[in-house]
């Protein structure tokens, strides 16, 4: 693979990482709103698992794309 490949693929990943901090950020304003409006304690709760569930999610794939954007960082290195 060629440096511009890895500089490219490197790009691609901080913004898909700014896309999915932006989507976290858009997932618990919309999960608080929900656990604020929810009419009995067994949906509050529903909805508090619910955040923290998709907020994991979003953190799960925010450091896969930090270990990618290493390990292409590592291949750009070796490419030299």
């Amino acid at each position: 693979m060629s440096k511009e490949y890895y500089k490219k693929k490197i790009i691609d990943l901080r913004a898909k990482i700014a896309k999915e901090r932006e989507d976290k950020k858009r997932d618990n304003a919309y999960y608080a709103d929900k656990v604020k409006s929810a009419s009995g304690p067994s949906n509050k709760a529903y909805y508090r698992k619910s955040k923290i569930d998709h907020a994991a999610a979003h953190d799960r794939r925010i450091e896969q794309w930090k270990r990618e954007i290493e390990s292409a960082k590592e291949s750009l290195k070796r490419c030299k």
